[in-house]
């Protein structure tokens, strides 16, 4: 029996308008006031029953009118509560409360909001405003909102997928895994996951860093056809796991593409400023704004530890990666039971300022893919604290010497790292009262940081909720045009966070050619540089480099602090895996180096007696 009928067969006749699918999640529209209001216990049956998540809601003819709706929810918020906004998503009867202090305006025990959906009919929900206004969170939900209806079939679609009965005829099961990127080598992550029902790409990126020919994951292989995909799981948001997403969308992919709410956003601000770099570099881009929007319209977000079905035989979990904002590892289930395999993607197992450590504990595991990045034998990071007294000192001796600083950053976790390390050193007095300037996409990125609180450190959580916000600093000037940026490179000495953070195109590359030639200057690296990058021929010594045809001298101080690190070095890695419970039985190396995924793949069969293998692009392996 279909698993709609299924619930209707035992509900009030006439009871539900419509029912449908929300991604895995049934929904129930009602027009029957006094049955959305005193049903809570039937829906509990149902869900206790069918182990799926099911939320009734009134349909949109008994609702209250928006603008007496609004009325409503302004005068039931109190006013310290901050209230910001009102956003009415119709097709979904849902009413969405922003608010600079959502415990005050959800109530005690609920009870105002209880008070809002008993009047109004709304199922209200309520979100914490950003501390720093956002324009592409603003674009995002605009695409969201603007295409409510589209997004309802869209979801109802996936629904029908994933609870299609399986065939009868199936007579094997299996799953198979191919390198279509990442397979002994640091860019273009994407895997492939084949089922006997399903076919899911694990992230799809870009290798900002190489040549042309070697920057893309291989689509071209008989394994690879876009119309049979049936999900996207993006990890987390940096370029080499999210960048080649909207092209697929460009493509003709149709389908979900899985990930956080953070990661969503963060994603969508990267992907735009890929293409603006490749129209500053006179490039054509490979995709398009509207195929940004495209993957927007067709994501679908889940906070850690949600539990979901994505196919009918794959069940995903995010986990908490400790690498970036709303950075997850993939925990998938596949079939009844048949195999459990987590995609760690990139991962930190340290605490660091801005996040918590990854997460070591899982229901079931059976296959690791692990990344190698640092997984070298002589990748031994030094301590965080090490690092920041280094940067500090640094940053003291430069500005003493009448010099500028620049730090080329990761838009995305490496510029609020730093940020939070020199606004603490300038507020205890261990740095002068210097400028900390923004360029590129750091205040963009930091505006998306204060959106999502919960996703950030105990610490920094703490401090934002006590409105004691560190990123909203009167240090940080943001830079917003050439003639802003003109005025502070010949201003007084100052620190400058912009990116990229391998000077491959951004605004990093823009001061690198102003102060590059000056001896009082000086240059800090603080993340993984890649092979061919401007950035590792600097860090490397060259004394000239070629910068948008023009060769720049290379004069100024240089500084490679490792210890920062969003990756696990060799230590970490080792710790990660010993510490996994339960532990896995096979080990997948990726994400690194070749001679690192080799060394890190030997070591850890000779430590955990496990099977390890570190494929190259383009092999597939059977897991199962």
């Amino acid at each position: 029996m279909d698993i709609l009928d299924s619930i209707l067969k035992v509900l009030p006749k006439d009871a539900i308008a419509s029912s449908g699918f929300e991604g895995a999640n049934i929904v129930l529209y009602t027009n029957d006031r006094s049955f959305f209001l005193n049903s809570d216990e039937t829906i509990r049956e149902i869900v206790n029953s069918i182990k799926k998540r099911v939320e009734l809601r009134a349909d949109e003819d008994i609702l209250m009118d928006k603008d007496k709706t609004d009325e409503l929810i302004r005068s039931v918020i109190p006013e310290e509560a901050g209230l910001e906004e009102v956003i009415f998503d119709e097709k979904r009867s849902i009413v969405i409360i922003e608010a600079k202090k959502p415990g005050l305006a959800i109530g005690k025990e609920g009870k105002l909001l209880k008070e809002i959906k008993e009047k109004s009919l709304w199922i209200p929900f309520v979100r914490r405003s950003p501390a720093i206004r956002s324009l592409i969170i603003d674009g995002i939900r605009h695409v969201l909102y603007e295409n409510s209806a589209y997004r309802r079939k869209f979801l109802d679609k996936i629904g029908k997928q994933i609870y299609k009965e399986w065939s009868s005829e199936r007579k094997d099961e299996w799953v198979r895994l191919t390198m279509l990127g990442s397979g002994r080598q640091v860019g273009r992550s994407c895997l492939l996951l084949t089922t006997s029902e399903s076919k899911i790409l694990l992230d799809c990126g870009v290798d900002v860093a190489a040549s042309d020919k070697n920057r893309f994951p291989y689509f071209d292989v008989a394994e690879f056809d876009l119309k049979d995909i049936d999900a996207i799981i993006l990890s987390h948001a940096h370029l080499d796991h999210s960048g080649m997403i909207p092209y697929l969308y460009k493509m003709g992919y149709k389908g979900p593409v899985y990930m956080t709410e953070p990661t969503r956003d963060i994603a969508s601000l990267l992907a735009l400023d890929f293409i603006g770099v490749s129209y500053k570099k006179a490039g054509q881009p490979l995709f398009t704004s509207q195929d940004v929007k495209e993957m927007v319209k067709h994501s679908v977000t889940l906070d850690f530890n949600e539990v979901t079905d994505i196919t009918s035989d794959i069940r995903i979990t995010f986990y908490n990666s400790g690498h970036a904002l709303g950075a997850g590892m993939v925990h998938l289930h596949i079939g009844n039971g048949l195999h459990n395999l987590l995609y760690s993607a990139d991962i930190k197992f340290a605490r660091s300022r801005l996040l918590e450590p990854t997460v070591t504990r899982f229901p079931r595991l059976e296959t690791m893919i692990l990344e190698a990045t640092y997984g070298g034998k002589d990748d031994i990071q030094p301590s965080r604290k090490e690092c920041e007294d280094k940067l500090v000192e640094a940053i003291n001796k430069t500005v003493e010497g009448k010099g500028k600083v620049i730090i080329p950053v990761l838009g995305v976790g490496r510029s609020q790292e730093m940020m939070l390390i020199v606004e603490e050193a300038i507020r205890q007095g261990r740095l002068p009262d210097i400028p900390v300037y923004l360029d590129g996409m750091v205040w963009d990125v930091t505006a998306i940081h204060t959106a999502y609180p919960d996703y950030l450190s105990n610490t920094i959580k703490s401090m934002i909720f006590r409105d004691q916000n560190p990123f909203s600093s009167p240090v940080f000037k943001r830079i917003g045009s050439a003639q802003e940026r003109k005025i502070a490179l010949e201003g007084p000495p100052c620190v400058f966070l912009a990116t990229s953070g391998m000077l491959v195109g951004g605004a990093s590359v823009e001061y690198f050619k102003e102060l590059a030639d000056g001896k009082r200057n000086l240059i800090v690296f603080v993340n993984y540089q890649g092979e061919g990058s401007l950035g590792r021929k600097v860090e490397n010594g060259e004394p000239e480099v070629q910068v948008d045809g023009q060769t720049i001298h290379v004069k100024m101080q240089i500084l490679n602090l490792e210890g920062f690190s969003a990756h696990s070095d060799r230590n970490q890695l080792l710790s990660f895996v010993n510490s996994c419970q339960p532990q896995p039985k096979r080990i997948i190396i990726n994400h690194g180096e070749a001679s690192k995924c080799l060394d890190l793949a030997s070591t850890l069969h000779k430590i955990c007696r496990v099977e390890t293998v570190a494929p190259r692009n383009l092999e597939t392996i059977r897991i199962r």
